[in-house]
Protein backbone atom coordinates (compact mmCIF):
# COMPACT_ATOMS: atom_id res chain seq x y z
CA UNK A 1 0.00 0.00 0.00
CA UNK A 2 1.37 3.38 -1.05
CA UNK A 3 -0.02 6.80 -0.15
CA UNK A 4 0.62 9.83 -2.33
CA UNK A 5 0.11 13.48 -1.36
CA UNK A 6 -1.86 15.71 -3.71
CA UNK A 7 -1.32 19.35 -2.59
CA UNK A 8 -4.40 21.48 -3.25
CA UNK A 9 -5.53 25.08 -2.82
CA UNK A 10 -3.38 27.07 -0.38
CA UNK A 11 -2.59 24.44 2.27
CA UNK A 12 -4.95 21.48 1.69
CA UNK A 13 -3.98 17.90 0.99
CA UNK A 14 -5.82 15.22 -0.90
CA UNK A 15 -4.40 11.71 -0.82
CA UNK A 16 -4.22 8.75 -3.17
CA UNK A 17 -4.27 5.33 -1.48
CA UNK A 18 -2.93 2.72 -3.89
CA UNK A 19 -2.75 -1.06 -3.81
CA UNK A 20 0.46 -1.48 -5.80
CA UNK A 21 -0.29 -5.13 -6.61
CA UNK A 22 -3.44 -4.22 -8.55
CA UNK A 23 -2.99 -0.46 -9.12
CA UNK A 24 -6.48 0.11 -7.76
CA UNK A 25 -6.82 3.25 -5.70
CA UNK A 26 -8.95 5.53 -3.58
CA UNK A 27 -8.79 9.28 -3.14
CA UNK A 28 -9.40 11.07 0.15
CA UNK A 29 -10.87 14.60 0.11
CA UNK A 30 -10.49 15.51 -3.59
CA UNK A 31 -10.68 19.28 -3.24
CA UNK A 32 -9.26 19.88 -6.73
CA UNK A 33 -10.30 16.85 -8.83
CA UNK A 34 -8.19 17.81 -11.84
CA UNK A 35 -5.05 17.49 -9.71
CA UNK A 36 -6.29 14.17 -8.31
CA UNK A 37 -6.92 12.75 -11.78
CA UNK A 38 -3.51 13.98 -12.97
CA UNK A 39 -1.81 12.31 -9.99
CA UNK A 40 -3.76 9.09 -10.53
CA UNK A 41 -2.74 9.02 -14.18
CA UNK A 42 0.91 9.72 -13.38
CA UNK A 43 1.01 6.76 -10.98
CA UNK A 44 -1.00 4.49 -13.28
CA UNK A 45 -3.83 4.21 -10.77
CA UNK A 46 -7.30 2.87 -11.55
CA UNK A 47 -9.36 5.07 -9.24
CA UNK A 48 -12.19 3.13 -7.61
CA UNK A 49 -13.28 5.01 -4.52
CA UNK A 50 -13.78 8.61 -3.51
CA UNK A 51 -13.75 9.18 0.26
CA UNK A 52 -14.53 12.45 2.02
CA UNK A 53 -13.94 13.12 5.69
CA UNK A 54 -16.27 16.09 6.08
CA UNK A 55 -18.21 18.73 4.23
CA UNK A 56 -17.27 22.28 3.35
CA UNK A 57 -18.69 24.58 0.71
CA UNK A 58 -16.09 23.71 -1.92
CA UNK A 59 -16.49 19.94 -1.73
CA UNK A 60 -19.79 19.30 -3.57
CA UNK A 61 -18.72 21.38 -6.57
CA UNK A 62 -15.24 19.86 -6.66
CA UNK A 63 -16.66 16.33 -6.68
CA UNK A 64 -18.87 16.80 -9.73
CA UNK A 65 -16.07 15.73 -12.10
CA UNK A 66 -15.71 12.41 -10.30
CA UNK A 67 -19.33 11.39 -9.72
CA UNK A 68 -20.11 10.15 -13.22
CA UNK A 69 -17.14 7.77 -13.32
CA UNK A 70 -16.27 6.52 -9.84
CA UNK A 71 -17.94 4.90 -6.88
CA UNK A 72 -18.25 7.74 -4.39
CA UNK A 73 -18.51 7.16 -0.65
CA UNK A 74 -19.36 10.30 1.21
CA UNK A 75 -20.40 11.59 4.57
CA UNK A 76 -24.20 11.79 5.01
CA UNK A 77 -24.28 15.61 5.09
CA UNK A 78 -23.00 15.93 1.53
CA UNK A 79 -24.83 13.07 -0.15
CA UNK A 80 -25.81 13.87 -3.73
CA UNK A 81 -27.94 11.76 -6.10
CA UNK A 82 -24.95 9.90 -7.54
CA UNK A 83 -23.27 9.35 -4.19
CA UNK A 84 -24.07 7.00 -1.37
CA UNK A 85 -23.24 7.19 2.35
CA UNK A 86 -20.29 5.40 3.84
CA UNK A 87 -20.44 1.88 5.19
CA UNK A 88 -17.71 0.17 7.14
CA UNK A 89 -15.52 -1.69 6.49
CA UNK A 90 -14.72 -1.01 2.84
CA UNK A 91 -12.40 -3.21 0.79
CA UNK A 92 -10.16 -2.10 -2.05
CA UNK A 93 -8.22 -5.08 -3.39
CA UNK A 94 -6.04 -6.00 -0.40
CA UNK A 95 -6.67 -2.71 1.41
CA UNK A 96 -9.20 -2.51 4.23
CA UNK A 97 -10.81 0.81 5.13
CA UNK A 98 -12.66 1.31 8.40
CA UNK A 99 -14.74 4.42 9.07
CA UNK A 100 -14.71 6.18 12.43
CA UNK A 101 -17.97 8.11 12.40
CA UNK A 102 -17.64 9.77 15.82
CA UNK A 103 -15.32 12.60 14.69
CA UNK A 104 -18.15 15.12 14.84
CA UNK A 105 -16.66 17.96 16.90
CA UNK A 106 -15.37 19.91 13.87
CA UNK A 107 -18.41 19.43 11.62
CA UNK A 108 -21.44 17.17 11.85
CA UNK A 109 -20.86 13.86 10.12
CA UNK A 110 -17.05 14.16 10.16
CA UNK A 111 -15.36 10.80 9.53
CA UNK A 112 -11.82 9.46 9.86
CA UNK A 113 -10.67 6.51 7.76
CA UNK A 114 -8.40 3.85 9.28
CA UNK A 115 -6.60 1.99 6.50
CA UNK A 116 -4.57 -1.20 6.55
CA UNK A 117 -2.99 -3.19 3.75
CA UNK A 118 -2.12 -6.86 3.43
CA UNK A 119 0.32 -7.72 6.24
CA UNK A 120 0.68 -3.98 6.80
CA UNK A 121 2.95 -3.20 9.73
CA UNK A 122 2.24 0.52 9.75
CA UNK A 123 -1.44 1.39 9.19
CA UNK A 124 -2.68 4.86 8.35
CA UNK A 125 -5.52 7.10 9.49
CA UNK A 126 -6.95 9.97 7.46
CA UNK A 127 -8.22 12.51 9.95
CA UNK A 128 -9.47 15.37 7.77
CA UNK A 129 -9.90 18.46 9.93
CA UNK A 130 -10.30 16.62 13.26
CA UNK A 131 -6.64 15.95 14.10
CA UNK A 132 -3.78 18.00 12.66
CA UNK A 133 -0.04 17.74 13.23
CA UNK A 134 0.26 19.19 16.76
CA UNK A 135 -3.28 20.54 16.62
CA UNK A 136 -6.98 19.91 16.14
CA UNK A 137 -9.90 21.42 14.25
CA UNK A 138 -12.09 24.22 15.52
CA UNK A 139 -15.33 23.23 17.23
CA UNK A 140 -17.59 24.54 14.49
CA UNK A 141 -20.51 22.20 15.16
CA UNK A 142 -19.39 20.16 18.14
CA UNK A 143 -18.11 20.31 21.68
CA UNK A 144 -14.96 19.78 23.69
CA UNK A 145 -16.45 16.54 24.99
CA UNK A 146 -16.82 15.26 21.43
CA UNK A 147 -13.31 16.35 20.47
CA UNK A 148 -11.88 14.60 23.51
CA UNK A 149 -13.67 11.41 22.44
CA UNK A 150 -12.36 11.82 18.90
CA UNK A 151 -8.73 12.59 19.70
CA UNK A 152 -7.92 11.00 23.02
CA UNK A 153 -10.21 7.97 23.00
CA UNK A 154 -10.83 6.89 19.39
CA UNK A 155 -7.61 8.03 17.70
CA UNK A 156 -5.57 7.69 20.88
CA UNK A 157 -6.40 3.99 21.05
CA UNK A 158 -4.88 3.25 17.62
CA UNK A 159 -1.49 1.53 17.38
CA UNK A 160 1.24 4.07 18.06
CA UNK A 161 2.99 3.58 14.67
CA UNK A 162 -0.23 4.49 12.81
CA UNK A 163 0.59 7.17 10.25
CA UNK A 164 -1.58 10.29 10.50
CA UNK A 165 -2.63 12.02 7.28
CA UNK A 166 -4.55 15.24 7.93
CA UNK A 167 -6.28 17.76 5.72
CA UNK A 168 -4.05 20.83 6.04
CA UNK A 169 -0.40 21.84 6.35
CA UNK A 170 -0.52 23.59 9.73
CA UNK A 171 2.44 21.99 11.52
CA UNK A 172 4.69 25.02 12.01
CA UNK A 173 2.04 27.29 13.52
CA UNK A 174 0.62 24.46 15.61
CA UNK A 175 4.00 23.56 17.05
CA UNK A 176 4.75 27.20 17.80
CA UNK A 177 1.51 27.34 19.78
CA UNK A 178 2.27 24.00 21.48
CA UNK A 179 5.51 25.47 22.78
CA UNK A 180 3.59 28.25 24.52
CA UNK A 181 1.95 25.49 26.58
CA UNK A 182 5.07 23.34 27.13
CA UNK A 183 8.01 25.67 26.36
CA UNK A 184 10.65 23.28 27.70
CA UNK A 185 9.45 20.23 25.76
CA UNK A 186 12.54 19.23 23.77
CA UNK A 187 10.63 16.87 21.47
CA UNK A 188 8.38 19.75 20.40
CA UNK A 189 11.38 22.02 19.84
CA UNK A 190 13.02 19.39 17.66
CA UNK A 191 9.88 18.77 15.63
CA UNK A 192 9.33 22.50 15.11
CA UNK A 193 12.87 22.89 13.76
CA UNK A 194 12.29 19.93 11.44
CA UNK A 195 8.90 21.27 10.31
CA UNK A 196 10.39 24.68 9.53
CA UNK A 197 13.07 23.00 7.41
CA UNK A 198 10.40 20.98 5.60
CA UNK A 199 8.38 24.11 4.91
CA UNK A 200 11.44 25.97 3.61
CA UNK A 201 12.17 23.06 1.28
CA UNK A 202 8.50 23.01 0.15
CA UNK A 203 8.10 19.49 1.54
CA UNK A 204 5.17 18.15 3.60
CA UNK A 205 5.29 17.59 7.36
CA UNK A 206 2.69 14.85 6.92
CA UNK A 207 2.44 12.03 7.85
CA UNK A 208 2.92 12.20 11.55
CA UNK A 209 2.18 9.18 13.76
CA UNK A 210 -0.15 8.63 16.69
CA UNK A 211 2.92 8.22 18.89
CA UNK A 212 4.35 11.56 17.75
CA UNK A 213 1.03 13.30 18.34
CA UNK A 214 0.81 11.91 21.86
CA UNK A 215 4.28 13.39 22.48
CA UNK A 216 3.91 16.77 20.74
CA UNK A 217 0.22 17.63 20.37
CA UNK A 218 -1.16 19.47 23.42
CA UNK A 219 -4.73 18.56 22.45
CA UNK A 220 -3.85 14.87 22.81
CA UNK A 221 -1.99 15.46 26.08
CA UNK A 222 -4.85 16.93 28.13
CA UNK A 223 -4.94 13.86 30.39
CA UNK A 224 -1.63 15.03 31.87
CA UNK A 225 -2.01 16.99 35.14
CA UNK A 226 0.73 19.38 34.05
CA UNK A 227 -1.28 20.43 30.98
CA UNK A 228 -4.44 20.87 33.02
CA UNK A 229 -2.58 22.96 35.58
CA UNK A 230 -0.98 25.09 32.86
CA UNK A 231 -4.38 26.15 31.51
CA UNK A 232 -6.06 26.36 34.92
CA UNK A 233 -8.37 23.37 34.57
CA UNK A 234 -9.10 20.25 36.59
CA UNK A 235 -10.24 17.78 33.93
CA UNK A 236 -9.10 16.71 30.45
CA UNK A 237 -12.24 17.99 28.74
CA UNK A 238 -12.03 21.38 30.46
CA UNK A 239 -8.36 21.59 29.47
CA UNK A 240 -9.17 20.74 25.86
CA UNK A 241 -11.88 23.40 25.76
CA UNK A 242 -9.51 26.01 27.21
CA UNK A 243 -6.68 25.03 24.85
CA UNK A 244 -8.99 25.49 21.87
CA UNK A 245 -10.00 28.96 23.14
CA UNK A 246 -6.36 29.89 23.61
CA UNK A 247 -5.45 28.69 20.13
CA UNK A 248 -8.41 30.52 18.57
CA UNK A 249 -7.18 33.79 20.11
CA UNK A 250 -3.46 33.18 19.64
CA UNK A 251 -1.74 35.73 17.40
CA UNK A 252 1.53 33.89 16.83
Amino acid sequence: MNIYHVPSLQDNYSYLIVDESTKEGAVVDPVEPEKVLEAANSHGVNLKLVLTTHYHGHYPASLSLLLNTYCCLMIPDVVEPKCHPFSSPISLSFININCFSDMVSHTKGHISYYVTGKEEKQPAVFTGDALFVAGCGKFFEGTAEQMYQSLCVTLGSLPKPTRVYCGHEYAVKNLQFALTIEPDKSRMQQKLAWAQNQKQADQPTIPSTIEEEMETNPFMRVDLPAIQEKVGCKSPVEALRELRKLKDNWKG
